[in-house]
């Protein structure tokens, strides 16, 4: 474990008073006894309650509906809608969002909080002094685009570089034609159109001579080819994709070419006997694009991938990829977990064997899931919700388990998927965060009120027990423990085919396991 010092702790730069000040009356008013430097966005949609939105709550403004006249008011305030039905203040970093009906009439808005942030690379400045190509994944709201901007002002003010940032929707350096403070020095293109953000990306390699070129949100194939001509021309790329973690990104047939892309290579015998695997593997097709790869748990936590290279080929051959963990306190320090050598990772076929994986990956990386027919952001939220390291993988020869709809069960490839892998095979009847969590609370053995020690403590002895009654015949007492324990127990006794019952009274109850047949 290592610390770094932060030189000075974040600050905010907030002209928030600009956006109220584009509300009717009545709204500004009820904003103005709240506490305006957390406010997140406000939400206005016709005939509905206006609401301010905070991290923790949501606060309705007033009692009458949103009208017309209240959305004309606000409309008369603000610049031009582009065509993503975007709009901003000039100078400032907020964003108006519209909806409209069928007809092309605006009907609702959603006015989001932008704020220029100072001090929130840290966790991260040293990877852009290396001059290398550097790209940010992470779930919306963490913080992408905050980074960004920052990355900008102090690559052009205090590394003193010829910094372009291509600004599609006026994201990065605000709305108007005179770019916000945040970026510093930094120039600005706009992008007068979202399907022509990959020809501003080679104007401005080919017209303004950049040294560093920051794009945020690199969604089409287009734009994936435009970040590989500008790294073959030397000039050092920052920028955003769509996808949370880098397995999110190889499984992404557009953006995968951002770290060098996956084709299938048929090997000989001799060599799929070297490698240990079928003749048919998957492989990085070619360098990536990107150097380093940041992922952004939150906006205080990141995994870096140092080589995105070698990190593509390690998940790709079964492994845990390389990376490091980074957090940043409160205090401003931060603290850095230095890259741990690839492990195979273990397959686990009992519970007590998810629960040492668990233990051993909290070190060495996360429990690995091959989702069929699984909504990949649920499995994600329940997976956060609950505090577990689990990251999704796109082939099932390097999954720890495999999670699948009921609904598929019989689907015929679901029935190759587990003719590839040794997996535990888990089914969940719908998608829906509730029905995941439970399954995953059920996986883990994660128990309301029992530590893991408690739980592995009860498994190991019901392993041995297990043991002595197949082997023996016998029937065995284990040891008595509460009642959420025993049912973690039971539950394995039963995956064995064998049968416990619980006998005794409280505080002694207690199971005993019998062999088949008695």
């Amino acid at each position: 474990m290592t610390d770094r010092k932060k030189n000075s702790l974040p600050e905010h730069v907030d002209d928030i008073h600009l956006l109220v000040a584009t509300l009717p009356g009545e709204l500004q008013a009820a904003l103005r006894k709240l506490p305006l430097e957390q406010l997140v966005e406000i939400v206005m949609d016709l005939g509905r309650i206006p609401e301010a939105r905070f991290p923790d709550r949501v606060v309705r403004l007033c009692e009458k509906p949103v009208t017309h006249e209240d959305l004309s008011h606000v409309l008369a305030l603000l610049g031009d809608f582009t065509d993503d039905n975007r709009a901003g203040i000039e100078r400032t970093l907020h964003r108006i969002s519209a909806i409209r009906n069928r007809k092309g009439t605006i009907i609702g808005l959603t006015l989001r909080v932008g704020r220029a942030i100072f001090g929130t690379i840290e966790l991260l400045r040293d990877l852009i002094e290396t001059g290398q190509n550097l790209l940010l994944l992470g779930r919306p709201g963490v913080g992408k685009t905050t980074k960004l901007r920052e990355m900008a002002r102090v690559l052009a003010d205090d590394f003193h570089k010829r910094v372009i940032v291509i600004d599609t929707s006026n994201e990065i350096a605000g709305d108007g034609d005179i770019p916000h403070p945040g970026i510093g020095n930094a120039r600005r293109m706009q992008v007068p159109r979202t399907d022509r953000q990959h020809a501003i990306m080679i104007e401005a390699v080919e017209n303004h001579m950049p040294e560093v070129i920051i794009v945020d949100e690199i969604g089409t194939e287009a734009e994936a080819a435009a970040a590989r001509t500008i790294a073959e021309r030397g000039v050092q790329l920052i920028g955003t994709a769509h996808g949370n973690t880098l397995e999110n990104l190889i499984m992404n047939p557009v953006l995968s070419d951002l770290v060098g892309g996956v084709q299938t290579v048929t090997l000989g015998d001799d060599e799929a006997r070297r490698r240990g695997t079928t003749k048919t593997v998957s492989e990085r097709k070619s360098p990536p694009t990107f150097e380093i790869l940041v992922e952004l748990v939150d906006r205080h936590e990141v995994h870096v991938h140092k080589d995105t290279g070698a990190a593509v080929d390690s998940i790709l051959r079964g492994y845990l990829p390389r990376g490091e963990q980074r957090k940043q306190s409160e205090d401003g320090q931060i603290h850095v977990v230095e890259a741990k050598n690839e492990i195979p990772p273990q397959r686990a076929s009992t519970p007590s064997g998810m629960v040492r994986e668990k233990r051993r990956q909290e070190i060495s990386g996360s429990v690995r899931v091959y989702p069929h027919g699984v909504n990949r952001e649920i499995l994600e939220r329940a997976s956060r919700d609950l505090e577990l390291d689990i990251r999704i993988v796109p082939r099932v020869e390097s999954a720890d388990l495999i999670i699948a709809l009921r609904s598929r069960a019989e689907d015929l490839g679901l029935k190759k998927i587990t003719r590839l892998s040794d997996a535990p095979l888990h089914y969940i009847k719908r998608n829906t965060t509730a029905e995941m969590r439970r399954l995953l609370q059920r996986i883990f053995n994660l128990v309301q009120g029992v530590d893991d020690e408690e739980v592995r403590e009860a498994l190991e002895e019901t392993e041995q027990a297990a043991r002595m009654v197949l082997e023996g015949g016998v029937e065995v007492a284990l040891l008595s423990r509460r009642p959420a324990l025993r049912k973690v127990q039971h539950r394995y006794v039963s995956s064995l085919g064998l049968v416990a019952q619980s006998v005794g009274r409280e505080p002694d109850r207690h199971l005993v396991i019998y062999p088949v047949g008695i």
